[in-house]
């Protein structure tokens, strides 16, 4: 079913947040943590390496040393990006 497809990149307690947070920007790994300070490291990183997976977000890493890697939305999760937003307005209607 392509229901259960989407429901797999927004499942978890992290990643529609992190779809929100990225948006149309990009942000390094820090930049994000310091968005989002509830989140572990640990958490983070595989929760980033596993939207990357599944194409939503896409990492670019700097050959330059320290290297530094961001963060966008793929042109997939950009598709995604406005249905996200009104499920954010639903949800804010019952607060």
């Amino acid at each position: 079913m392509l229901i259960g497809k989407a429901l797999i990149v927004i499942s978890g307690k992290w990643r529609l947040y992190l779809i929100l947070l990225v948006g149309e920007h990009t942000f390094r790994f820090g930049e994000i943590r310091q968005q989002l300070p509830a989140i572990s490291e640990k958490m983070l990183a595989a929760e980033l390496k596993a939207l990357v997976a599944l194409g939503v977000l896409s990492r670019k890493a700097s050959t330059d040393f320290p290297r530094r890697v961001a963060y966008t939305l793929s042109p997939t999760g950009l598709l995604a990006l406005p249905l996200l937003r009104q499920l954010h307005k639903v949800g804010q209607l019952f607060i």
